[in-house]
């Protein structure tokens, strides 16, 4: 169990011998409370405690508890000496060294704890299952969530304080035109053809995303929920969406089919759903159709430029297809090796259909990102991504991807106002794709124009939830505004 104290670094900040004055006095009452549930304090840490317990049940009673205890002592005193309590428990195997524990669930514990509300208690998965029908109180889920240094997004609940005035069984409608699309399973016979389901997910992302009537959310959201067991309307509320497309993906030779079907969050009922059973060759013309099918069951009206957008056939080439998607997911493992493989079938797509416009545009983001993160060769790679983008563009003026790197090329040689107006223009052509606005909100923060770049970065983790890096890239805006009590809560994540 981790617990540490709101705000306490900018008391601190305020008035050092307060804050040291209210350490001293959450201790007393946190070790009152600890003889009574046979919690071991391992140690402290400023403001924060790490407690061991016995079991599970001991320690979510102890984390009420002291909740309890400090709310009630805060009840006598000015709002100035108040202590505000978060608490963080979590449930696994430990090392134990000289009196002090650590391993993978002591980072996971203090990773949940700064999810918790003032005067709140989180826990992980783990030890729900541990203490669900043991405790009193309601304990409901707040969501998968990525920890900070955690490779697997967790589900993290919450206790229900008895003061807390929030009902769970009172919910707001969601949005029925905020859409999740679900990784598409993989039915193929090869289990290695999971490459392919996962692309074409990704790829009708990236169709449905051109309806600017629909918001999308992003792909680095949704792969979190591959395999997951979980229930569309669970799913639903993490992600705050009213509508789930979810289906799966089976490859043979040259057929394919796809079996699609449209969830009502709210109700948990099926707007639509469909099997298509297709040439390989027709991908591209059975994502546009599922896009359309998507659009009349939710009733939003595509505009024309749109239509003609999610009508473009981008190959007649199954092999080139193929090769982008091995490419895609290799992109997005995002190691350097991983890298350098996707450029190598995004070359070979290329190669296969010269007027393949996604091909290059990977090539590009391969580039920028092998000359950005690792350095390789700089100048050799920004000249062969301002080629490959230059020839995308050629065969797609209307690509927004395709605009967005160019920004980012743009950006990297200084031609500042150009490359506004590539973000603006990528952003105009799909106002779903998140990273587009993501990398915009950099530019305008390098700017000192932190109220754009701030409505540019809220709007792309809106479409992205999940995303570490626009989490991330929110904390480093508050820190260059020198706002740094609030850049702290994303770096904490």
């Amino acid at each position: 169990m981790f617990t540490d104290i709101v705000g306490y670094t900018a008391l601190g900040q305020r008035n050092e011998s307060l804050s040291l004055e209210l350490v001293g006095e959450q201790r007393r009452e946190i070790r009152r409370v600890l003889k009574d549930h046979n919690g071991r304090e391992v140690k402290t840490m400023g403001d924060a405690f790490l407690v061991e317990f016995p079991s599970a049940l001991d320690a979510v009673r102890c984390a009420y508890d002291i909740q309890r205890v400090i709310r009630e002592s805060n009840f006598s005193v000015s709002d100035d000496r108040k202590v505000h309590l978060r608490i963080g428990v979590h449930l696994g195997d430990v090392m134990e060294l000289e009196g002090d524990i650590s391993g993978d669930a002591v980072n996971v514990a203090s990773r949940i704890e700064p999810l918790a509300e003032d005067g709140g208690v989180c826990m992980s998965r783990q030890v729900y299952d541990h203490v669900q029908n043991k405790f009193d109180l309601p304990i409901v889920s707040v969501g998968v969530k990525t920890l900070k240094n955690v490779n697997t997004p967790m589900e993290v609940f919450k206790i229900l304080m008895p003061w807390e005035r929030e009902r769970p069984n009172a919910s707001v409608p969601l949005d029925s035109k905020r859409i999740a699309i679900l990784p598409f399973a993989n039915m193929s016979p090869d289990p290695k053809d999971s490459y392919f389901a996962d692309g074409v997910t990704e790829e009708l992302i990236s169709t449905i995303s051109n309806i600017s009537g629909l918001q999308v959310i992003s792909r680095t959201s949704v792969m979190g929920y591959k395999g997951a067991n979980k229930r569309i309307p669970e799913i639903g509320q993490e992600l705050k969406v009213g509508s789930v497309l979810e289906g799966s993906i089976r490859k043979a030779d040259s057929f394919v089919r796809i079996t699609a079907q449209l969830v009502d969050v709210n109700t948990d009922r099926h707007l639509w759903s469909q099997s298509y059973d297709r040439e390989l060759k027709n991908v591209f013309a059975l994502q546009s159709e599922i896009a359309k099918n998507v659009a009349d069951s939710l009733r939003v009206k595509i505009l024309t430029p749109e239509t003609e957008q999610i009508d473009r056939r981008l190959t007649e080439n199954t092999t080139a297809y193929d090769l982008y998607l091995k490419g895609r997911s290799h992109w997005n493992k995002r190691g350097i090796e991983d890298v350098k493989k996707a450029m190598q079938y995004f070359e070979l797509s290329v190669h296969e259909d010269p007027d393949f416009v996604l091909g290059y545009v990977g090539q590009a983001d391969c580039c920028l990102v092998l000359r950005k993160n690792w350095s390789l060769d700089p100048e050799a790679n920004l000249e062969k991504a301002r080629e490959m983008v230059a020839k995308a563009l050629r065969l797609n003026p209307e690509l927004a991807e395709a605009h967005a790197t160019n920004a980012l090329i743009l950006q990297e040689e200084y031609h500042l106002q150009e490359a506004e107006g590539e973000f603006r223009k990528s952003i105009e052509l799909k106002p779903n794709y998140a990273s587009a606005h993501q990398w915009y909100s950099i530019l305008l923060r390098d700017q000192l124009r932190w109220n754009e770049g701030l409505e540019q970065i809220s709007r792309s983790l809106d479409l992205d939830p999940l995303s570490p890096i626009i989490t991330l890239n929110i904390g480093l805006l508050h820190f260059a505004k020198r706002d740094y009590p609030k850049s702290l809560e994303p770096f904490k994540r």
